[in-house]
Formats: structure tokens, sequence, C-alpha cells
């Protein structure tokens, strides 16, 4: 997949599937910049990113902090031509969960991480869409979680909500902005091999589960790279002709039944 000539952000970049992705569209010939928290990550990905790109410290949920982030990408390539948003994660140590047991800060804090974070970078991503009059390709990461849930094994129900929030954004946003060349698609991966998913990689129940769950290739997690193709698909010229898209790439878990 050709990404030559394009100018990618990678909010929450620097480690797991935003990086992994990060890294194939560098192969593919993009400048790519991307986002995070950790010190230590940044640091770490600006050594992988060499002379393709650059690491940029930013809050993903402070409004302040992700105008910033798109002021300094712009000043650094020029342009932007593709926003790919995988920020977010479980909100289950902020107390999300079964809905009867989710408190309050639990509830806000997984919403303003998995929703809030989105809608601050998709709307800065679409002002500059709108400014440079070039259109633009946007990539968001959802979850099947947001339409294919798993009661026994993965009940964080605002989590849930958050990315079931995402589809009804993703489709609303593409239908009103395709007059401006504006692509925006969202992925939603299975359960897949990164730090927010060590809880259930160390429960041989979920493992178990997950054999028949995603039973592509074996009945197995995903790796990041298993989405990187799809990535690369969205936010390059092929796609160009596609929007308003919810595409998994989970294993085969939302067409499963799973036994366990």
């Amino acid at each position: 997949m050709n990404l030559e000539g394009k100018h990618i952000l990678v909010v929450g970049g620097t480690s797991g599937l935003g990086a992994s992705a990060a890294k194939a569209f560098i192969q593919r010939g993009a400048q790519v910049a991307v986002s995070g928290r950790d010190p230590a990550k940044l640091e770490s990905a600006t050594s992988w990113l060499g002379t393709r790109g650059v690491a940029l410290g930013a809050d993903a949920t402070m409004e302040d902090q992700v105008r910033d982030l798109f002021r300094k990408v712009v000043k650094t390539f020029g342009r932007l031509d593709g926003l790919y948003h995988v920020a977010g994660g479980s909100g289950r140590r902020w107390g999300d969960g079964p809905l009867h047991t989710i408190t309050d800060g639990g509830w806000q804090k997984t919403l303003r991480w998995n929703l809030d974070s989105v809608f601050l970078s998709n709307r800065s991503a679409i002002h500059q869409f709108l400014e440079q009059k070039t259109g633009g390709a946007i990539l968001n990461c959802g979850s099947v979680l947001g339409h294919a849930p798993s009661a026994r094994h993965f009940v964080t129900h605002a989590y849930a909500a958050s990315k079931a929030a995402l589809e009804g954004l993703t489709r609303s946003m593409a239908s009103f902005y395709a007059k401006d060349r504006i692509r925006i698609n969202l992925l939603c991966p299975g359960l897949v091999a990164t730090p927010m998913s060590a809880r259930a990689q160390s429960d041989e129940g979920i493992m178990d589960y997950i054999e028949t769950k995603q039973p592509l290739d074996g009945g197995r997690m995903g790796q990041p790279e298993d989405l990187d193709e799809a990535a690369a698909y969205f936010l390059s010229d092929a796609s160009h002709f596609v929007t308003g898209q919810i595409v998994n790439v989970d294993g085969g878990w939302s067409v499963s039944e799973g036994i366990g």
C-alpha cells in the first residue's frame, strides 16, 4: 500500500497498535508524527522514527494540548494528509465494569479517554483539512465490544458505550464531510496483544475462549501488525472512494459464538 507523499499523525502512536501502524506507514513511504504522554516511550519512538517522523508529547484528552499538537505537526510537515487515532483504553482501573458497579468517576474517565479524545483530534483534523482545501483521511480505532459484547469475560459497559458511540460519530461525520473530500472510517479490532490486554493475556479461561471466539489463523489473539494493512489502506489513495465504513479486524470475533 503506497503512502508516498503522505503526512500522517498517529495519536497514541508510541506503543501498541499505534506504534506498529506508524512503522508500517513509514515503510510505505509516509512521513509520520506520533503523539503520546509517556516520556520514555516518546524517546524510544524518536529512535525508530529516524528521519521519517517526529514524536510529540500530548495528552489526547486535553483540548489545548491537542490543538498545539496539530499546530506542531503542520509546522513540521507543512500540511496534514491523514489522522489515525488509536489513543484510549480500558477504564477498569478507574471503576468501569457492569453498569450497576460503575463509579461516576469510572464512567466519566472512560468516556473522556475513549470518546472525548477522538472528538478533539478529529475536530482539529477536520479544521486543518478544510483550511488546506485538500481533503484528507481520518481513521479511528474502535472495538468489536462496541457491537459484539462478551458478557462473561469482557464486562466494561462504559468502554463499550464509548466504542459504540464512535460508530455513530464515524458515519455522521463521513456523511457530512464527503462533499469536502474528507473520508472518515473506523477499525474495530478484536482482542489484540497490547499492554492494554495484559489482564486477558494472563487469564487461562479467556485464552481458551479466544481459541473459538477468534478462530482465524488457528484461533489466537491478534497482533498489532494484523491491523497495519487495513490502516494503511484507509489512509492511502487506494480508499479514495470509501468512507463511513466500520471494519472489523477481529479474527472472526464478530461472527463466532465462542465457547467458554
